[in-house]
This record gives structure tokens, C-alpha cells and sequence, in this order.
């Protein structure tokens, strides 16, 4: 095929979309309307993965639920130990990320993602049955075990199905079922906790139980709503599957027959931008997972009851869903990244200035209230943004599994430390967790400046460099010359 060299004069943006692979195909040629068949391949892949990733951020967070039911006291733990519980779900999580992903690769996402939904299903409800506090640190720990694979699974999945210029909105779509599942949280835990007393348990073990069964079942039905690769998919006709194959082979490397090679995977960690997508993220899972994890806490100290702070959890996780889908399709039409990401942090900035200059939060409720809105605008966009970087950017598919992956390890790292910072004697301004969640987001800023110097530069010398024979024939990844990153 013709290979296109874009010219120094074209811009970064533009410069993305010129620069195929080969020839960009015409729908007309194989009888399809491409604009129909992205709205079919939305509809039957994102509502599936949506779900489970809703399904997995309810799982993980309910605990926060579960707390203000009475978990501690019954499982006779002191504030700083429930926190290590917290942390061991996150070490648990991080372990395996890479790994997970080089899984997936080898056995096809329509097994690997409804089997880890169903085990951690399993270790979801056996939560409801813990009697000690060693039985929940074991659990806790199982459970981001079980859990690590989904989300880098679903964002490699999602970057063979669709070209490098839609990835973006998906993966933000998919990840507004971060913030959907807190909302969600909140009604279930205000309606489960009702259920205290029934067949001798207390109300936050229902809330694990009928939560994790659900996750179970659903678990189960995914092996037939998933989709598999687009090679093995049996939804599109014959002419439509032709299509989705030519248009990502004018467009990246989602086509290519790549066998797996551990040193391609060794590629991503050798690779700088790699990293600094790591980082990206880990300057953001601090502020959210602080927040999903200690908002109905932090809501609770305000001076509301257990029943009323599970209530009011729901609107900002509403407004912060909205917002993830806002962010995603602007930023998509003016084709700019780091921009909206750095534009969030500020918000979730403003938020933990707010919590921290109300000095009295018990007589000023609805001054810190109005900051946890703030916050939840700002974190939960910027993360979805965030978390796209690496789909979009890395070539080569390993690599790119074990970008995805990368990613979300260091990233998590940031959870990790997080998990400790809001400890019950700070209640109720919680001065160290909002002081490091505010330090985190400034850090965002910087990494995210940081990378977009780089990417403008590696696109900025590529463009200006002569065309010669390295830009055409075969493929050499992100690092080939006709390859452009999106900044």
C-alpha cells in the first residue's frame, strides 16, 4: 500500500490523522455506511464493559458504605486498621496488572473479562461473611487480585476495535461508570442498610452480599454479551467485518497478526512517555480513590447521619458522570488532551481549597459540601482523559497491552498511599488527606505539561525530518517515523 509521509507544514493534530499505516479505505467500496456501523459497534460493545467496570468500582468502593453500617465495630477494628484494608486491596490490585494484560492478549477478552467478574464476585460476597478482622485483610486483598485485570483489559480491548482519533470518548465513557457507581453505591447502601437484622446479619454485610451475587450473575451473562476480538466477532456481516479490518490497518497496528514476544513488552518499560503516562495517572488515583473511598465519611463528619451522608454522596457523583462525558466530547472536537486534563485538576484544585479554608465544617456544612462537589468535577474527568493517553499513543499491541497496564500499576501506587491519609482523628477536616490530594493535583499539572513538551517535540522533529526509505514498508511501532502522538 502507499505509505503517506505528513509534511512539516501540517499540524500535530491533523498530522494524527495523516499519518496511516496505508490507505484510508472507502466505506462505499464494502457497502457500508461507517457512521451506522460505529453506532452498532458502540451498542454492542461499550453498554457490556460499561457494566462490568460499574459492577467493579461498586465492589471495591461499597466498603466506604459498609463503614458508616458498622463494619469496624463489628469486626472490632480501630480506624487505622480498616485503612490497611484499604491499602491491601491496592497492593493486591497493582500486583499483577501487566501480567493480567499479557493474559488477556493470549486468551481473548470474551473469556478473561466475565471470569475475573465472576471471581471477584465470589470474594465480593464472601465479604459479607467475614467475622475478623484477619478475614477481611485477606479478602481485601483477593479482591484487587480478582479486580486488576478488568480495566486495562477493556482499554487494550478498546483500542482493536476502534481508531486512534474515537478511542478517547469510549475509554471516557467507560470510565464514567466510575462516578455512576458511586451514586449507585449510595441508593443501595441507604436501602440495603434497612435490611440490618435480616437473617442475623448486620446491614453492611447485605450490602457485600447482594452486591457481590449481582456482580456474580452478571459475571455469568457476559460470556455471551462481551465481544471477542474483531477477527473472532460474529456480530458484523462478512462485508462489515472487512470494513472494521481495513480501517484499522489504514489507521494503527489493531489489524496486525503480532505474535507475543516478552520483549516488546520489555519496549514499554524501557520507554520514558511510558512512564510518564504511569505517573499522569498516579497523580490522579490519589484524589480518587481518597474521594470514592472517604466521601461518606467525609460527608458524615459534617455533622449528618450514617442514612442522610449515603444520600447525599449521590449528587456529586452525578455531576462528576456528567462531566466525564462533557469533557471527553469537547475534547475530542478540538482534538486537544493535556489541556482539559490540567483544566480539571484546577477544578478538583478549587474543591480542596474550599474543604481546607473552612476551618469550621460542622457549623459551615454546606461550605465543604459544595467543595466535594469541586472535587468530584475536577478528579473524575481528568482521569478518564488521563487514562486514554497510552491507547491512543502507544503502537506495537504488546506494548501497548503493557502500556495499559504500566499505567494503571504506578498509578494505583498513588492509591496506595492514599488509603492512609484519612484517618478518623483528623475527622472532621481531614486536613493531610485534602492537603495531599491537593498537592497530587498541582503534580498533575506539572506531569501533564511535562508530557505534552514531549509529545509536541517528538512530533515537531518527525515532521521536520527528510522522507526517505524508513517511511514506508514495514511497521516499526510508535517509534516508526510516520507515527504521531497525540498531545
Amino acid at each position: 500500500m502507499d505509505e503517506e509521509k505528513v509534511s512539516a507544514q501540517q499540524t500535530p493534530e491533523k498530522a494524527i490523522l495523516a499519518s496511516s499505516i496505508g490507505s484510508v479505505p472507502d466505506p462505499a467500496d464494502y457497502g457500508v455506511n461507517e457512521t451506522s456501523l460505529i453506532r452498532k459497534l458502540d451498542l454492542r460493545i461499550l453498554p457490556g464493559v460499561v457494566l462490568l467496570y460499574l459492577l467493579s468500582f461498586l465492589d471495591r468502593s461499597n466498603v466506604a458504605n459498609a463503614k458508616l453500617d458498622g463494619l469496624t465495630k463489628d469486626l472490632h477494628m480501630t480506624g487505622n486498621q480498616y485503612l490497611t484494608g484499604l491499602t491491601l486491596f491496592f497492593v493486591g490490585y497493582i500486583s499483577f496488572e501487566v501480567i493480567w494484560n499479557v493474559i488477556l492478549k493470549r486468551i481473548g477478552p470474551k473469556l478473561w473479562l466475565p471470569s475475573i467478574t465472576v471471581a471477584w464476585g465470589v470474594v465480593t460476597t464472601l465479604q459479607g461473611v467475614v467475622h475478623s478482622m484477619a478475614g477481611f485483610f485477606v479478602i481485601r486483598t483477593v479482591l484487587g487480585i480478582a479486580e486488576g485485570g478488568l480495566f486495562p483489559g477493556v482499554v487494550f480491548l478498546l483500542s482493536q476495535w476502534y481508531k486512534r482519533e474515537e478511542r478517547q470518548y469510549r475509554i471516557a465513557l467507560f470510565f464514567s461508570a466510575a462516578s455512576l457507581a458511586g451514586a449507585f453505591g449510595g441508593i443501595l447502601a441507604y436501602g440495603i442498610g434497612f435490611m440490618k437484622g435480616v437473617g442475623g446479619k448486620s446491614g453492611w454485610a447485605w450490602i457485600f452480599i447482594l452486591e457481590g451475587l449481582a456482580t456474580i450473575l452478571i459475571g455469568i451473562a457476559g460470556y455471551w454479551f462481551i465481544v471477542d476480538w474483531p477477527t473472532k466477532s460474529k456480530f458484523l456481516s462478512a462485508n462489515e467485518a472487512a470494513y472494521v479490518q481495513a480501517r484499522l490497518k489504514a489507521d494503527s497496528d489493531a489489524t496486525n497478526d503480532e505474535a507475543f514476544a516478552w520483549r516488546n513488552v520489555l519496549l514499554c518499560l524501557k520507554d520514558p512517555k511510558c512512564w510518564l503516562y504511569g505517573l499522569v495517572f498516579h497523580t490522579l488515583s490519589l484524589p480518587l480513590y481518597t474521594l470514592s473511598l472517604f466521601l461518606p465519611s467525609i460527608i458524615a463528619a459534617l455533622g449528618y447521619k450514617a442514612a442522610d451522608a449515603q444520600l447525599l454522596t449521590i449528587p456529586p457523583y452525578v455531576l462528576a458522570t456528567i462531566l466525564t462525558v462533557v469533557y471527553a466530547v469537547v475534547s475530542e472536537r478540538f482534538k486537544k488532551r493535556a489541556v482539559f486534563i490540567a483544566f480539571s485538576s484546577l477544578i478538583g484544585i478549587i474543591g480542596y481549597i474550599i474543604l481546607l479554608t473552612n476551618t469550621e465544617p460542622t457549623k459551615r456544612p454546606g461550605v465543604s459540601y459544595t467543595g466535594v462537589f469541586f472535587c468530584a468535577a475536577g478528579i473524575y474527568p481528568a482521569v478518564a482523559l488521563g487514562l486514554s493517553w497510552p491507547a491512543m499513543n502507544v503502537s506495537g499491541q504488546t506494548k501497548r497491552a503493557a502500556a495499559n497496564g504500566l499505567q494503571i500499576t504506578v498509578g494505583n501506587l498513588g492509591a496506595v498511599i492514599g488509603t492512609q491519609l484519612y484517618r478518623s482523628n483528623d475527622s472532621p477536616r481531614y486536613k493531610l488527606g485534602h492537603s495531599v490530594a491537593l498537592g497530587y493535583l498541582c503534580a498533575n499539572i506539572l506531569v501533564v505539561g511535562a508530557l505534552w513538551a514531549i509529545l509536541r517535540r517528538e512530533n515537531r522533529k518527525r515532521d521536520a525530518a527528510p522522507i526517505s526509505d524508513a517511511d514506508s514498508g514495514e511497521w516499526h511501532g510508535d517509534e516508526d517515523s510516520r507515527w504521531r502522538f497525540t498531545y
